[in-house]
Order: structure tokens, then C-alpha cells, then sequence
């Protein structure tokens, strides 16, 4: 149950970014719900898909479905100012970013992958959205550019899968793995914090 309230949790934040992309790019009420669905759904899919769990989820369970179309009509009608979007879509990124992991690696785990599987799994999961949101919106992905993204994302699904290992199973550690992806990720947006880039000559 905890397992699938995060993963609704983590949509509905997901879906919300890709729904405020959307109003930033000046889309029309039918291309933000795209985004909200796509952001949102996306790495969830892509992960059901490797593990074998299929349908997805989302195709299985209408509330999968409902819950970013949800997000993207809230968003549509509630959005605050144009200048104030890019600190929201940055702080619900990081929050989706969080959870996403953290359920990927946890599900992951539930079909018996290895530990290092289950957190590359909740990395993609964390990433996947994400990545088709910017393809979509005509952005570089964020994962793609010099920005520390999906490095959070591994961390935190690697708290998951270590105590999993261990098997401790307590639900604060979840809680401490979401935390701990959503502070990196916000701390590397606000210190400016890069991945390396290649010596240029």
C-alpha cells in the first residue's frame, strides 16, 4: 500500500512539471495534458516494461490515468505567474524525481532483480518522464546537459536497495531515500553543481 500511495504521489508531482512546461511554452490546454501525462507516466512504464510487468501499471489501474490528468487540469487553471514557474518546475522535479526512484527501485526489488538492476531500474524511472516531457517540449533533457540529475536519482534508489539487501524493510527509509534525492537535486540547482565536461584542447 505505501509501495502504491508513493507511486501516486510521484505521478501526480511528475505530472504537475510536465503540466507547468507546458504553460511556460505557451501549449494549449490539450498539449499541457500531454505533458502531465507523458511527465508522469512515462518512467513507470518504461520500467514496468523492462521488469516484465506487463500492462504497465497505468494500463491496469484507471487512477494511473486519472491522476495526472488531474495534475495537468489543476495546473491549467491554477498556475501561478509566468516568472515564478521555473522555481516550481525545478522544486516539483525534484520532489517527482524523489519518489520516482525510490518506488522504480522498490518494484524492481519486488520482481527480483539484482540490487545494482533495481537501482539503475529506479534511476530510468526517476529520469524516464522527464526525458520525454523535454523531447516534447523542444528542450535539451535536463539529464543531458551539464546539470547533476540523474546521479540523486541513483543515490536515493541505492538507500532503497541497500536496506532491502540488508533486509530491513522500514518505511523510513524510504522516506530518508526520497529526502535525500530531493536535497542533492535542489542543492545542485542552487549551487550550480556540473558534471564533468571532456578537456577541450
Amino acid at each position: 500500500m505505501a509501495l502504491h500511495v508513493l507511486d501516486l504521489i510521484g505521478i501526480f508531482v511528475f505530472g504537475i512539471t510536465g503540466a507547468l512546461v507546458g504553460v511556460r511554452k505557451q501549449l494549449d490546454v490539450f498539449g499541457i495534458q500531454v505533458l502531465a501525462l507523458v511527465t508522469g507516466l512515462g518512467g513507470g512504464f518504461i520500467r514496468d516494461v523492462l521488469i516484465g510487468a506487463t500492462p504497465p501499471a497505468a494500463l491496469k489501474d484507471w487512477r494511473y490515468l486519472v491522476v495526472p490528468i488531474v495534475a495537468g487540469l489543476v495546473t491549467f487553471f491554477l498556475h501561478p505567474g509566468i516568472e515564478r514557474l521555473e522555481r516550481l518546475v525545478n522544486i516539483f522535479d525534484a520532489a517527482g524525481l524523489g519518489l520516482f526512484c525510490v518506488t522504480g527501485a522498490l518494484k524492481a526489488m519486488a520482481y527480483g532483480l539484482s540490487p545494482l538492476s533495481a537501482a539503475l531500474l529506479g534511476t530510468i524511472s526517476g529520469i524516464g518522464g522527464g526525458v520525454i516531457r523535454d523531447l516534447l517540449s523542444g528542450r535539451v533533457p535536463v539529464v543531458l546537459r551539464r546539470e547533476i540529475y540523474a546521479t540523486p536519482a541513483f543515490l536515493g534508489a541505492t538507500i532503497v536497495v541497500v536496506a532491502g539487501a540488508l533486509e530491513y524493510d522500514a518505511i523510513w527509509v524510504s522516506y530518508v531515500a526520497v529526502l535525500t534525492c530531493f536535497t542533492i537535486r535542489l542543492l545542485a540547482i542552487r549551487r550550480g553543481w556540473n558534471a564533468p565536461l571532456p578537456r577541450t584542447h
